[in-house]
């Protein structure tokens, strides 16, 4: 069997590891799995591999040895806007998970924290889920909750969303799939991403976790 997208194409998966029994034990699972994997061992490999043509799936760990994930991440956020990006590292410090979730990552696994089946968690990626280790996930919200109360002020664009949009963001945050997001509303599954992409040009974001972060920040939508 095939594993395909929302688009029945076979997902394809561009896999930046540079430690060789984890990036077979990975490889080899998602073959299985039956998905079109690419591989890579360092930045410089990445971004041969991006010349090739863009992935569906970017999974890239943070420590390569040419150089920062987040160099990756940033370009192929900017290059591709449809590759899903999530990060498999042993790096969890705030810094970090901030970094990548900023410049586009759209999940963040830690490798201790590993799951079992790595193919269902693409496969929630590429369905619209945010894959995130729950260590990682408990800081966000703690530094959510820490944050300094935003100035006053004519900030927001976010006044102009819509309750619709407000509704779709929530979502968003939970972790549904575009189909979730409109059977829980009543929608057509076609009317979720002209809302989303409405809620991006307001915020100014590009991706999903920017989305839910500002969205946090600026008191639209708790956790």
């Amino acid at each position: 069997m095939t594993d395909q997208g929302e688009t029945g194409e076979t997902v394809t998966i561009l896999l930046v590891e540079d430690d060789a029994p984890t990036c077979w034990r990975l490889q080899d699972a998602l073959v299985k799995a039956a998905y079109e994997v690419r591989t890579a061992g360092s930045l410089g490999e990445a971004r041969s591999a991006l010349a090739a043509g863009a992935p569906r799936v970017l999974l890239t760990d943070l420590r390569l040895p040419d150089g920062h994930g987040v160099e990756l991440i940033r370009e192929t956020r900017r290059r591709f806007p449809d590759t899903e990006i999530m990060v498999i590292s042993a790096l969890g410090d705030e810094e970090s998970v901030i970094s990548a979730i900023t410049v586009g990552a759209t999940g963040y696994l830690l490798k201790d924290a590993f799951p079992t089946d790595i193919a269902t968690t693409v496969r929630d990626l590429v369905a619209g889920h945010s894959p995130i280790s729950a260590s990682i996930a408990r800081f966000i919200v703690r530094r959510t909750q820490n944050s300094a109360e935003p100035p006053p002020g004519p900030v927001l664009n976010t006044a102009k969303l819509t309750p619709r949009e407000i509704d779709i963001l929530w979502g968003i945050a939970k972790g549904f799939s575009y189909a979730e997001i409109a059977s829980h509303l009543g929608l057509s599954r076609q009317t979720v991403p002209g809302h989303i992409k409405n809620i991006y040009r307001k915020l100014e974001v590009h991706t999903r976790s920017e989305a839910v972060f500002e969205a946090v920040q600026q008191g639209l939508i708790k956790l």
